[in-house]
């Protein structure tokens, strides 16, 4: 994945990524405050980061020890590029160890290792020069996330302590005059209690920076982009799926070049309960974007057939999806005279994290979590530029970018569903039995009653999945062998992380026995507990 070279705002955070798990809800939480940020490997080439020019950089948590051979490190040359450029770096948790570190400080081994809330007070602070605490801090008590086992154990010289936790650790280190900050704790987190005050107070009262991003602001700055990308005479394909993500591509990709984009939806055969119907007649009656709908169903689940390796079948999902488009693009040059150049996707900020290293050059420190169908499954060599102008957004931020573009509330809400669809709710090999077809009517009874219970909206996402495990059951007073679906619905702000959703027993009762009744194939359900992480949302 290429470092991005669209963006263009002159308060832009970058944040340098050295694997923590929560390194992409700091990026998270300074857009909430209005500051466009951007998340790229900790091992990105200082070429790339200068020409994005930020006016911040933050240096993510990590797994690592700065001792561990190989340990990763921002490139050489950043420190002193970044003071000769008045940028302002602040280290969290590893972070603040790299930068003691590598100017001439001591990190060892601590004496406590300090994991989970912890208390800190602040012993320095100031609302002038620079500081990073605000003097109201001051001698004050606040509850912190730490997750670390080394710490500073001396001081760069020109640092010095503002913050120390109860054990004596320190906890916060600044250099004012140099512009640069510590955190030995994780303020992105809402265990810290203070934390999105004290990244308030980084950004706005330390970096000077100004609260002026905004979702119409990237609505004018996409649709520049893709006028200047796409010729007055080049034609658009846009890969429809039915859900929001490409939903509200298509519609910014048509405010910007009209009838010149070209719509396809794909029934895949892997879709949920009459999922074609329900978008088709979506598309015509509200958003009024012209779509060729195709059926390849038995191209795609010929190419399944005895595929059960998650990652196997997201890579051939992608590659089908891009020949389709291929031949779609073929069928348009005989009607228009001009082959289409470009694809549309609707991939989001997250697909391009779980698929690939974090933007940037370089190795990664991360792991690859699954390889998205619309990013790691692509082939490499598709003939179609894609256009892409949802993939440094997250989920809430591209719900609130189609309401701009006014596409449907009702069409907004829509739970996600995978870009690979069933494939992946289906445990093992798709074409096994009745698998698709048991799954779609398990799912369908589900949302349905999630629906008519009017926790819907409070559901970040919600599905059943097919596990390829025969259980001895009694139904009609016969003994039965039969399959196990389970149920999963989450909790989260944007897909990153996520909490399972505590239903009322009640509901639960009812929704297994409605499933047993009626699903045939199916005689026991259960529950998926598991947060993530330590799981994904999906079970593949």
């Amino acid at each position: 994945m290429e470092t991005p070279t669209n963006v263009n705002d002159a308060n832009l955070v970058l944040i340098l990524d050295y694997g923590s798990q929560y390194t992409h809800l700091i990026t998270r939480r300074i857009r909430k405050l209005s500051v466009f940020s951007l998340c790229l490997s900790g091992t990105t080439s200082l070429e790339s980061i200068t020409r994005l020019n930020p006016r911040a950089v933050i240096l993510s948590g990590g797994p690592h020890s700065v001792h561990t051979p190989d340990a990763p490190c921002f490139p050489d040359g950043f420190l002193g590029w970044a003071e000769a450029n008045g940028v302002y770096v602040l280290g969290v948790c590893y972070g603040l160890q790299l930068l003691v570190q590598k100017l001439g400080g001591e990190v060892r081994v601590g004496e406590w290792q300090e994991y989970g809330r912890m208390e800190i007070e602040v012993v320095e602070g100031g609302d002038g020069e620079g500081r990073l605490y605000g003097g109201d801090a001051v001698g004050k008590e606040q509850t912190v996330w730490m997750s670390h086992g080394d710490e500073a154990a001396r001081l760069p010289e020109g640092f010095r302590v503002v913050a120390r936790s109860r054990q004596g650790t320190v906890a916060a280190i600044e250099s004012p005059g140099r512009r640069l900050y510590g955190l030995q704790y994780h303020p992105e987190v809402t265990h810290s209690t203070l934390g999105m005050e004290t990244l308030q107070h980084f950004l706005f009262n330390v970096c000077g920076l100004s609260p002026g991003w905004k979702m119409e602001d990237v609505l004018e700055q996409e649709i520049n982009v893709i006028k200047d990308l796409v010729g007055p005479n080049d034609h658009v394909i846009c890969a429809l799926s039915g859900g929001v993500d490409s939903t509200v591509a298509a519609t910014l990709v048509h405010k910007a070049i009209g009838d010149r984009l070209h719509c396809i939806f794909v029934d895949n055969g892997l879709l949920r309960y009459k999922e074609r119907e329900r978008v088709m007649s979506t598309f015509e009656s509200d958003l009024h974007l012209p779509v060729t709908c195709v059926d390849a169903s038995d191209r795609f689940l010929s190419k399944l057939k005895g595929v059960t390796d998650p990652e196997r079948k997201r890579k051939i999902i992608g590659g089908e999806f891009i020949a389709i488009f291929d031949d779609f693009a073929v069928e348009l040059e005989h009607k228009l005279g001009k082959k289409p150049a470009f694809l549309v996707q609707g991939t989001l900020y997250p697909d391009v994290i779980e698929s690939c290293p974090p933007p940037g050059s370089g190795r990664t420190h991360s792991h690859t979590i699954k390889s998205h169908h619309n990013v790691g499954g692509l082939p490499k060599d598709m003939k179609l530029k894609l256009i892409e102008p949802l993939k440094l957004l997250f989920k809430d931020e591209v719900r609130e970018l189609g309401s701009i573009l006014n596409v449907p509330q009702a069409f907004l809400k829509r739970h996600p569903f995978p870009g690979p669809g069933l494939a992946v709710r289906v445990l093992g090999d798709v074409t096994q039995g009745n698998a698709l077809e048991i799954t779609r009517q398990a799912d369908e009874i589900f949302v349905q009653a999630i629906k008519d219970a009017g926790i819907y909206d409070s559901i970040w996402q919600a599905f059943a999945v097919f596990l390829p495990v025969l259980t001895v059951g009694v139904q009609g007073d016969q003994r039965t062998h039969s399959y196990v679906v389970g149920l999963r619905a989450i909790t989260s702000e944007d897909g990153m992380t996520a909490d399972w959703y505590k239903f009322q027993s009640e509901f639960l009762d009812n929704v297994s026995r409605k499933i047993c009744n009626n699903v045939r194939g199916v005689n026991r359900v259960v529950l998926d507990i598991t947060s993530k992480p330590p799981a994904t949302v999906e079970w593949e």
